[in-house]
């Protein structure tokens, strides 16, 4: 019989232990702060062991092969791993990558021989640069601006205040996280850099008013070409200024020369407006004048040639009759002369006054008229 069997023990008087009290010391209970003994707690485990595998009577050998390859299973076990559909398992052998693996069940070797990692591959992270937003349970979203990342040097010597945000997903998780020590910082600083190269190539008007697009794709591509170049593993999708404002100590100075310039771009299209208008009337009036005197010139030659035509055909006549031709030509020269004036006709052979009495019917006809009236 065991000593564990006798009522004293091997140290007698009663179901006492080698500490000399009726029940053994635990942690928490005996007398003293004294600590469990160490052979104790392994005997009460190997108790429990034999009473749940087979062969408690006799704990060794058989056993123990059974408990060891028991541990072997649920170690061998512990290698099965599950990637989401949006994520990619990334294998690490003592800490070295080693492959990707892709959605589903996956198999790899135990701790600590290979580690996995699955980041999120196909959600859309951004990143804030010139502002940032805090949450207030009061007053709902706060914009908080860091002027040290949004004020920009623009090509023309101005400065601008450009608070924009990038968009990225991860489309080599490998490269991601093994090639970048810090891979939103790095994201961080390369998009910084790229918009202000890119403004710094440009004229502060077109960037405030309508260049807005073609800045952010510019700025896209310039990020795409650095984060390659380091071989990031990331995709940027976007890029998006949310607000591009002169700085706020020079924003009212500002306003007023953009109104200025308003102006005078509204002044410069009324004048164009009224050169519009005025233009096409002074040049119908010139083409006018110019058929007015084409006109002129025809009837002005027509007549003359007619006028010589005449003159040859009475120089035919006058050569034939040059009295009677000679004489007629007078008197419808004289008709024509004396036709419209008022005539007095002296007559120097008469006696008296010397006036020629004759009978004016052209006078008499034209008072015809308004005597008939009166009538």
């Amino acid at each position: 019989m065991s000593w564990k069997n006798q009522s004293g023990g091997p140290w007698g008087g009663g179901p006492r232990g080698p500490w000399g009290s009726g029940q053994q010391p635990g942690p928490g209970r005996g007398s003293g702060n004294q600590p469990p003994d160490l052979e104790e707690l392994i005997r009460r485990g190997q108790d429990k062991l034999k009473n749940v595998l087979p062969g408690s009577g006799n704990f060794g050998g058989r056993g123990a092969l059974i408990l060891v390859f028991a541990v072997i299973v649920i170690w061998l076990l512990s290698g099965f791993y599950r990637v989401n559909t949006d994520e990619q398992g990334i294998v690490l052998r003592f800490g070295k990558f080693v492959q990707t693996t892709q959605p589903g069940l996956n198999y790899h070797l135990p701790y600590p021989i290979e580690t996995v990692l699955t980041p999120r591959v196909t959600f859309e992270n951004k990143i804030d640069i010139g502002f940032r937003e805090q949450q207030d349970f009061r007053r709902g979203t706060i914009t908080r601006d860091v002027a040290e990342e949004s004020l920009i040097l623009t090509g023309d010597e101005n400065i601008v205040d450009v608070d924009f945000s990038v968009f990225w997903i991860i489309n080599n998780a490998g490269r991601y996280l093994f090639n970048l020590q810090n891979p939103e910082g790095t994201i961080k600083a390369v998009a910084e850099s790229a918009m202000r190269e890119v403004i710094g190539r440009a004229q502060i008007q077109p960037i405030l008013t309508g260049a807005r697009a073609a800045t952010e794709q510019e700025v896209l591509k310039l990020m795409q070409k650095i984060l390659d170049g380091y071989q990031a593993g990331i995709t940027v999708t976007r890029v998006q200024m949310q607000k591009v404002d002169p700085p706020s100590q020079v924003i009212d100075a500002f306003r007023d020369v953009q109104a200025a310039r308003a102006d005078a771009e509204r002044l410069q299209n009324e004048a164009q407006t009224y050169a519009n208008r005025v233009v096409p009337e002074a040049r119908g009036e010139a083409a006018r004048i110019l058929q007015a005197a084409d006109a002129y010139k025809e009837r002005t030659v027509v007549e003359a040639k007619g006028q010589a035509a005449r003159f040859l055909s009475i120089l035919a006549e006058y050569k034939l009759a040059p009295e009677v031709t000679r004489r007629r030509m007078y008197l419808e020269t004289m008709e024509r002369v004396l036709g419209g004036i008022d005539k007095v006709i002296l007559d120097p052979s008469n006696k008296g006054s010397n006036v020629v009495p004759y009978l004016p019917l052209d006078q008499l006809l034209r008072q015809t008229p308004q005597g008939g009236a009166r009538r």
